[in-house]
Formats: structure tokens, sequence, C-alpha cells
């Protein structure tokens, strides 16, 4: 094994040891540090066990490494200390432990997070050999600390529970599992299964910055959709979000494939297979080749939301909420049809629920919010033919930033209706509907927008108006009518304005 060389760690790691001999305290580098090691895997962050007040030396440390000072958990005193070193950001994590180390490690998680190395002895083996090998470690006498075989259980790519009991005392910890196991490629091991099988409702007691994080970063890995049917096998994916169980088993008309629930999962993992990021079971390179894809969509697309989360990973989430609303909307009609009226709108307020109890920024929940309100949105301006260029400026200006977004969402529902009995060339019309809206929408952005025929200071200067709403409405007019094609000259554009403030004056006479 060797230590990415991008990584720094020699120098961070005998910083902080000296800070802690000048303290007088003990440190250990532990859990997923050591974890990522043994897999050669990048990691800059370092959870580090202390024997003393882990507060009052993460201060003292944050002092020496020049850093800055976070308070993650005062009851259970752990501190974060972010230190930038030869522009890398690294969060030093630490809290405290009583007795021995090994009592510490016994209280963690799962048996590949229960790994220790004495951190003085770490960092000078590290700055002997920063291709740390498994010959330095023997060189060096420089032992893993590991009570319940956490390293033998990561050469079997296993998840273990150290006890029965991390559960109960952590319920946070359920949804940890399936992460881990996803981001490690592992196997969770089936008594460890049955632990969380048990254990899943006590999710719902878990406070929702935690699980947000823990469903984020299982959304941002390739087989999103994999992940989440597993997390509903193990009744987790219902404990986190209830609405979704309503979903399970709802019939669809015989145009969908599979009930409200297993389309959701579908469409999810549709939308992976558009975005190049995973296989698809009934998808084909064919059926790819006809996607619209350019390297603007897949920069806008990578755009981050926020600290944890990408348009990416929240077109998932959308893909996923996009029918939430279905079961509480259905109604049959007497030749026996099921209707889902109104689903969107509804399911955008419940998608803006569920996201609120997850505490997911603002910026988040309107972005999802749109993707599930306007899903069906693209299909719907097409009215059996392509839209028009007016229809096509209104639908960017109601979707803003989400617009590209929800394009996708229309082909991933697409395609999860059908399933394997989508037709091909009615998928390559869906295809062409998109990109022409697409290419269109470049269209007015690059060369028909960015003329102005009139501003505000004309309206204000030629027709006598005062500055207010009324101007941004007008402008907005002459914009829409601009991208439409039906003016071209600045004197056309001032025509439409007189024309609609007679219009207004005539509305707003007596009797009117």
């Amino acid at each position: 094994m060797s230590f990415p060389e991008q990584i720094n760690v020699t120098t961070i790691l005998n910083r902080v040891s000296c800070s802690l001999s000048h303290q007088g305290h003990q440190g250990y580098v532990v859990g997923g540090f050591i974890r990522d090691w043994l897999l050669d895997r990048q990691t800059n962050d370092v959870d580090i066990a202390v024997n003393g007040n882990a507060l009052n030396i993460a201060q003292q440390v944050t002092e020496d490494l020049s850093g800055k000072f976070v308070l993650l958990d005062e009851a259970n005193k752990i501190a974060r200390v972010i230190v930038i070193e030869k522009e890398q950001q690294w969060h030093l994590d630490f809290s405290p432990f009583t007795g021995n180390i090994e009592s510490d490690l016994g209280r963690r998680d799962f048996t590949i997070n229960t790994m220790a190395m004495e951190l003085k002895r770490f960092a000078t083996a590290l700055s002997q050999s920063p291709e740390y090998s498994e010959e330095t470690v023997k060189q060096s006498q420089l032992e893993i600390i590991d009570p319940f075989s956490g390293k033998k259980d990561l050469e079997n790519k296993t998840v273990r529970a150290v006890t029965e009991g991390i559960f109960e005392s952590d319920a946070a910890r359920l949804l940890r599992a399936i992460r881990l196991a996803a981001e490690l490629n592992l196997t969770i091991e089936p008594k460890t299964e049955s632990l969380i099988r048990y254990y899943s409702q006590s999710l719902a007691k878990v406070p929702g910055e935690r699980t947000r994080e823990e469903l984020l970063r299982l959304l941002s890995l390739p087989q999103a959709a994999q992940h989440l049917r597993y997390l509903d096998n193990l009744g987790l994916l219902s404990a986190l979000v209830p609405e979704l169980a309503e979903s399970k088993g709802v019939e669809q008309p015989t145009v969908h494939f599979w009930n409200v629930f297993d389309h959701s999962l579908q469409t999810v993992a549709a939308v992976e297979f558009l975005m190049r990021e995973s296989d698809w079971e009934y998808g084909n390179e064919n059926m790819l080749a006809a996607v619209p894809w350019s390297d603007s969509i897949d920069q806008h697309l990578s755009q981050e939301v926020s600290k944890d989360s990408n348009h990416k990973v929240l077109l998932k989430l959308g893909g996923l909420l996009h029918d939430i609303a279905k079961p509480k909307t259905k109604s049959v009609d007497d030749t026996g049809r099921a209707h889902f009226l109104g689903h969107p709108k509804q399911g955008a307020a419940m998608a803006a629920r569920i996201l609120e109890r997850l505490c997911f920024s603002n910026k988040e929940i309107n972005l999802v919010q749109s993707l599930v309100y306007h899903h069906l949105h693209p299909v719907q301006m097409a009215n059996e033919g392509l839209p028009t260029k007016r229809a096509i400026y209104r639908y960017f200006r109601d979707t803003g930033d989400a617009g590209p977004d929800i394009l996708l969402l229309a082909l991933a529902d697409y395609l999860a209706s059908y399933g394997p009995l989508v037709n091909m060339q009615n998928w390559k019309e869906q295809c062409h509907l998109i990109n022409y809206i697409l290419t269109e929408h470049e269209t007015q952005q690059a060369t028909i927008l960015p003329v102005k025929f009139i501003t505000g200071h004309d309206l204000i200067n030629i027709f006598g108006l005062t500055p207010g709403p009324v101007i941004g409405q007008l402008l907005a007019l002459v914009h829409e009518a601009q991208a439409s094609g039906e003016l071209t000259t600045q004197e056309e554009a001032l025509a439409l304005v007189h024309k609609e403030l007679n219009k207004q004056q005539c509305d707003a006479r007596p009797g009117n």
C-alpha cells in the first residue's frame, strides 16, 4: 500500500503530533483515515482520539496550526480543526477517550472503522518513508491496533457491526452502513443486515441534517438506484421518506410498465443512464446515442448547488420524488382508466415538505421542487408537434436554472414508463424534441436576447412612465416577442409597447 502522493499528510500529522506533545497529551489516528489509508483512497479527513479534553486540545491545535476551530458536538466534546496546507483543506476531528484506546474503539460502529495507530509513531514512520509499504510497517515495528479484526474484514470486503447495540446508540449508522458498503464496494454481512432491518424504523428519529448528508453521499455514487433499492429492502427508505411507501403497488395506465414506486426507482436509474454515470438494464448504446449531450450540459449538471450537492445529485432526487403525489391524486374513470390529475403541483409541495424535514437548503429545495412541478412540461408544450419559439422562451423563463435538468428528467420519465417495451422510433422523436428545445434556447440566448431594442430608460423618456413594476412587465413582453421572432427592430418594439399601454388604458376605463 502507498499513500497518495498528492496528499501532504506527513506535514499535517507531524505538526499535530508536536502540538499534542507540547500539551502533554497522547493521540491516535483512528477510524476512517486508517481504513482509507489501507485502501489507498485519497482522504483529507483525519480522526484523532486524544486522552484529555478534546475541545481544549483542538483549540490549542487550531492556534499552533493557524487553523479554524469548529465545535461539532459540545456534549461529547468533539471538535474539528480546519487547516489549509499547500492549497489543500484538511479536516482534523478530535474526540476524547478515557482508559485505553481499545475501549474507545469498542464504542465505534463497524470493524473496518475500529483500527488505530499511535499518532507520533505513525507520523515519524511516514516522514521516513512517504511511500509507506507493508515492509516499512514491519521494519518500523509500527502496529495497527486492531482489536476487532477490522483489517481482515476490509480484506474480505465486509461491513460488520462491532456490537449488536451500535444502531440503538446511534441510528444514523443505519444509513452509514449502506453508504460505506456502496462507496467502498463492500458487502454487509448477514448478521449486521438483520440488525439493520430490526432497527430500521429508528432512522425516523435521526436529525434531518445527518440523514441528509448520508443520503446525498449515497446519491452521488454511480448505481444510486440500486443503492436506493437496497435501502428499501432493508426497510430504510420508507423510514426515511414514508411518503414513498404509499406508492408501492399503485398501478398506472397500461402505457406504464411499472407501478408508481418501481417507476420512481427506475426513473433514477434512467437518469444515471442518460448522464453516462451507469448502465441501465433496459438501455443500450443506440438509445444513448440519440440523447442530446454536450460539454455545456455536463458542466451545468456538475454545478454546485450547496456544499454537499450539485445538479446531478439533485436530479436523481427529483427522479425519485417526481411522482410522489400520484397515490393521493389517483382517480379511476368510468372506463377503468387511472388518472393522476394535479400530481405535479401537489408533488412539488410534498417534495418541499420532505426536503425541509431532511434539512435541505432553500436552493436545493427550490431546484427539486421545480423538477417535480415541471416534469411534464416539456412534453405538454410540444402539443403533437415541435413547440413554438414563444413556448420555449416561456419554459426557460419559468424554470430558470432547472430548465436543462427538467428536460433530462422528462426523457428519464419516458424511459422508466415503457422500460423494456420502449419503441425506438418514438424514443428518437422524444430526443429530437428535447434537442430542439435546447438548440432553440441556445439560439435565443446567444443571438436574439443579447440585442436590446429598448431599455427601461427608453420607456421612461419616450412614454413618460415612472419607475415601477410596469417597466419590468413591458420589457418582459418585448423580450418574449423578440425571442419568438415577432419583432426585429426598435420601431417594432416601441409599437408593441404603445399597443400594450393603450390596451391597459382601455381596460382601466370605468365599465370595462
